[in-house]
């Protein structure tokens, strides 16, 4: 059952990469089947503060690993490199020590992925202010609610300031293979419909926010 949610995963992409050779845009997935592996998720280290979260209350319901944005190195098996940003907004002045996203490996190419964080440039990443971080050892695609952990030594941030974590792969070596995806929010749920490369009409979560959270100290 695990390799044929896999298969349907990998070809669910292959139809959207069909679908991006005309329209240059990050491409969100949505999964028509509903079975997951349920794995409890890693507990956060004591000490420190949620700075932002899109993650879920609940440990077995953390993000929505149906309706998807995909996360591919430029050497993976559908040649195509695609990367996603969550944007945060600390309240306060804060450090970063920590990021857990819901990152999700397919299971082909390399099991690893780059996290960091990136300062704003008029509403999308600009400077790099820490990492890359190379995490591995991912959570695993139609899983939850496993997360990919990245550990920063103090990020100085201000609040009300936005920011972003990162996704991505290098260019070239090492886990340029990668292919994965980046869980959605699981709410609110925004309804809406789309159709890739002809293949008909479904229904997904248009929340479009990658899940995820951030964790530091204040000050």
């Amino acid at each position: 059952m695990k390799k044929i949610l896999l298969l349907a995963g990998l070809l669910t992409i292959f139809n959207l990469a069909l679908f991006g050779q005309t329209v240059e845009q990050p491409r969100m997935l949505h999964h028509k089947e509903t079975f997951a592996v349920h794995v409890p998720p890693q507990e956060a280290p004591q000490g420190l503060t949620t700075i932002y979260s899109s993650l879920g209350t609940d440990p077995k319901n953390l993000y929505n690993y149906i309706d998807t944005w995909l996360v591919s190195g430029p050497r993976s098996l559908i040649g195509i490199a695609n990367f996603i940003a969550m944007p945060f907004t600390p309240k306060s002045n804060s450090h970063i020590s920590e990021v857990r996203t819901a990152v999700l490996w397919y299971g082909d190419g390399a099991d690893q992925v780059n996290l960091s964080i990136y300062a704003d440039s008029k509403g999308h990443p600009g400077r790099l202010l820490a990492g890359p971080v190379t995490v591995t050892k991912l959570p695993k695609a139609f899983t939850c609610c496993q997360l990919a952990i990245a550990d920063f030594a103090s990020v100085p941030v201000n609040g009300g300031t936005q920011y972003w974590v990162v996704a991505d792969t290098p260019k070239t070596g090492q886990g340029s293979d990668f292919l994965g995806e980046w869980a959605g929010a699981v709410s609110p749920v925004l309804m809406l419909a789309g159709n890739a490369a002809q293949t008909g009409w479904v229904a997904f979560n248009g929340n479009g926010l990658p899940a995820g959270d951030v964790l530091g100290t204040v000050p």
